[in-house]
């Protein structure tokens, strides 16, 4: 009995093959972007200058006005 090309491709386990490319092919772009989008929040974040973060400190309530004013004239010394 001659099959053909496609229908013994289907018939044994080739189906097998076809749902693991896909599988491979979906994990694969779900990671990238996974790591595209960590990595742009992790670039992101390290442009910040000492000044901005004082300021967000300063903000936050983590160090009094005396600190701050303290730690801002230091910084701008140097």
């Amino acid at each position: 009995m001659d099959h053909g090309y496609w229908n013994d491709w289907y018939i044994g386990w080739g189906w097998f093959l076809w749902i693991g490319i896909w599988f491979l092919l979906i994990s694969s772009f779900s990671h990238w972007g996974y790591s595209y989008r960590t990595h742009r929040r992790y670039v992101a974040n390290t442009d910040k200058t000492a000044i901005d973060i004082l300021n967000e400190r300063y903000a936050r309530g983590d160090i009094e006005q005396q600190e701050f004013v303290k730690m801002k004239e230091e910084i701008n010394k140097s």
